[in-house]
């Protein structure tokens, strides 16, 4: 069929991927001799064995025949024979983008177990890039790059929701230490070592950020966090999107050149390791003038140079370790992780198998970000499941945050009674602080002050939401709960919603002063109730906060033609940004009206 006849977007996806060849990746496009080897080792394949799409061979072969129908003088002169064959229509990309996206986590396990040294991985990553630069993609894959081209980082956190959390990390952390010297340093010009996180760390998990935090305060470290571009994730590597990554990439290291920082440590991410040290620099063709560091390493020197002492036996539950696919296969970092787990915790427990040979979380490539995938996802699952099952241990220790993630669903998913902790955690839960390089006076207590006349009773504490009456609409009701629980707390009235539709009959009812929407409903959803909310004259200018944990809210907000809502959270919230969120949405809509 002639390119005429193809669709626009195949036509330059087959136009694009000559600029995309490189000699190693045109090798394992013509290397491949479909030995079956790479079958046994993809968890896709292993769990679900009776499907030929989930074998890498099968995913390889997706852009072979491309490359061969456009490429490949056999594919133009006796295409039937070899295979060769480009996509025609959008619906073949759809199928692609099925497949490039929905099937693999690019964790590289059947590239190490290939005997002709093919890396359907990087066939793999150069599909899905392909498919980017036509548009594509998952919608969560959209959602997040987006994100990080405009925000900044790859889950849409507001400098001053950063700067924020960062503040009262800061006050809980020296208030627990009794020093002044533990607050977290902002843009210190000089500081020897900048500390580069994940942004799950200050939406989910802030509790790593603290221990990092005191870490650094237990070995004495000159260090600072940057006020911006502090993210070393880069969705760039999971998209495919090389000019995304590189923006990424020189964004963080000119950052840590202005602050003029000797090194660069970069927290417990295996993604975002290897895109920063080992990807960025390619895409963005920059060199760097300071040393990259895993926090992994940065931990096992403050130990063994006597700058933080730990005690084993404060992480007596037994430990097994996960080892993330970037930093083991991609990155040579297997080793380090164990030396650290065997110097902080009593009882660790290998997993079988481990270091390269590990099997995938499942959460790897992107994959938290497409929902639409999950069900594949945990059903791959099974085998990582199993691995950990055949430990018997409690905590399930990794370095990367992506892993957290996927193996917290695939515990729960597969009920294994297990909780997951990265190293920091357990470094920071072992640290003995009276002998670390910081040396301490036992913590101050200080005296009670005499009491002083009585004059009355005390005035009653100020409630932020005092006053207000905010209409809680979730189908779940753990969720529900929750968000009215923590409102209330703060002094709102609270009122109820299971559905669209009730959600619709309570507003015009209560008339409350803001409601917090979930969007995943049975029957009327919550972007439907969105829209019929706003066109109802009596209700559309009540403020609505978003409280998903999908990427459909985006559609809410760019594709409805209506007023977007006037804020949004990710699930699962943490309730004081809840409360500082809904009372600055409230602030802001009375100063508007």
């Amino acid at each position: 069929m002639s390119s005429d006849s193809r669709s626009y977007k195949a036509q330059v996806l087959a136009e694009l991927l000559s600029r995309k060849l490189t000699r190693p990746l045109v090798a394992s496009l013509v290397s491949c001799v479909h030995c079956g080897m790479c079958h046994t080792a993809c968890h896709y394949a292993l769990a679900d064995p009776e499907d030929p799409r989930m074998t890498p061979s099968y995913k390889g072969d997706q852009l072979r025949k491309i490359f061969k129908r456009n490429h490949d003088w056999t594919g133009r002169v006796v295409p039937w024979w070899v295979g060769a064959k480009a996509p025609i229509t959008d619906e073949d990309l759809e199928a692609l983008k099925e497949i490039a996206f929905g099937t693999c986590t690019n964790c590289r396990r059947c590239t190490f177990n290939c005997p002709m040294g093919v890396d359907t991985a990087s066939i793999n990553r150069t599909m899905r890039g392909l498919l980017t630069a036509v548009g594509v993609m998952p919608e969560g894959v959209r959602v997040v790059s987006k994100d990080q081209w405009e925000i900044g980082n790859q889950m849409g956190v507001l400098k001053e929701d950063y700067l924020e959390t960062l503040e009262w990390l800061s006050e809980e952390l020296v208030a627990e230490v009794g020093d002044p010297a533990a607050a977290i340093p902002i843009d210190k010009q000089g500081a020897r070592v900048v500390y580069a996180i994940n942004p799950r760390e200050v939406k989910y998990d802030p509790r790593t950020i603290t221990n990092a935090a005191l870490i650094f305060y237990a070995a004495g470290e000159d260090w600072t966090m940057a006020s911006d571009w502090w993210d070393q994730t880069n969705f760039g590597l999971f998209s495919g999107d090389d000019q995304l990554g590189g923006t990424a990439g020189r964004r963080l290291f000119e950052r840590v050149a202005e602050l003029g920082a000797e090194k660069l440590v970069i927290s417990e991410c295996g993604h975002g390791f290897r895109s920063t040290r080992c990807e960025a620099q390619n895409w963005a063709g920059v060199d760097v003038p300071f040393v990259m560091e895993s926090a992994v390493v940065t931990m096992i020197n403050y130990i063994k140079e006597g700058r933080i002492k730990v005690d084993r036996s404060k992480n007596a539950i037994p430990v097994t370790y996960h080892d993330s696919c970037n930093l083991a296969r991609s990155c040579g970092i297997t080793e380090e992780p164990r030396e650290l787990l065997r110097l902080v915790v009593s009882d660790f427990r290998e997993m079988t198998p481990n270091r390269q040979e590990n099997f995938c979380c499942t959460g790897g490539g992107g994959a938290m970000s497409m929902s639409e995938y999950t069900p594949r996802r945990l059903k791959s699952a099974v085998i990582k499941a199993k691995q950990i099952a055949d430990t018997g241990a409690k905590i399930v220790a990794t370095s990367c945050h992506n892993c957290v993630d996927g193996l917290s669903d695939l515990i729960k998913y597969y009920k294994l009674g297990c909780q997951v902790k990265q190293l920091v955690d357990l470094t920071a839960e072992g640290l003995v602080l009276e002998e670390c390089a910081v040396r301490r006076t036992p913590r101050r207590v200080v005296p009670m002050p005499e009491p002083l006349p009585e004059v009355g009773p005390a005035p009653a504490r100020a409630l932020p939401l005092a006053g207000r009456t905010v209409l809680v609409v979730d189908d779940e009701e753990d969720a529900r709960t929750f968000i009215a629980t923590v409102l209330e707390d703060a002094g709102a009235r609270i009122v109820y919603a299971c559905d669209g539709d009730e959600a619709i009959s309570v507003a015009k009812r209560e008339r409350p002063d803001l409601i917090t929407l979930d969007l995943s409903m049975p029957g009327k959803d919550g972007v439907e109730a969105f829209t019929e909310l706003r066109h109802d004259p009596e209700i559309a200018s009540t403020p609505v906060c978003i409280v998903t944990g999908h990427p459909e809210f985006r559609k809410v907000i760019y594709d409805r033609p209506v007023p977007p809502p006037e804020g949004y959270m990710d699930k699962p919230v943490e309730g004081e940004a809840l409360v500082k969120n809904v009372r600055r949405i409230l602030e802001t809509a009375h100063a508007a009206a």
